[in-house]
């Protein structure tokens, strides 16, 4: 198999990873507006 045909399935991946990062990301930021930070909730928001 060459690296041609490597890449669609690496990029889907890395594209997993990153969805993956950002729904952890999300939580992280509800869990920290709840406790009262809504300004860092809102710069994470906005970082995304």
């Amino acid at each position: 198999m060459s690296n041609a045909d490597l890449l669609p399935s690496l990029l889907f991946k890395i594209n997993q990873n990153q969805l993956a990062l950002e729904a952890a990301i999300m939580e992280l930021t509800l869990w920290v507006e709840q406790r009262g930070s809504a300004e860092v909730a809102s710069n994470v928001r906005g970082a995304l």
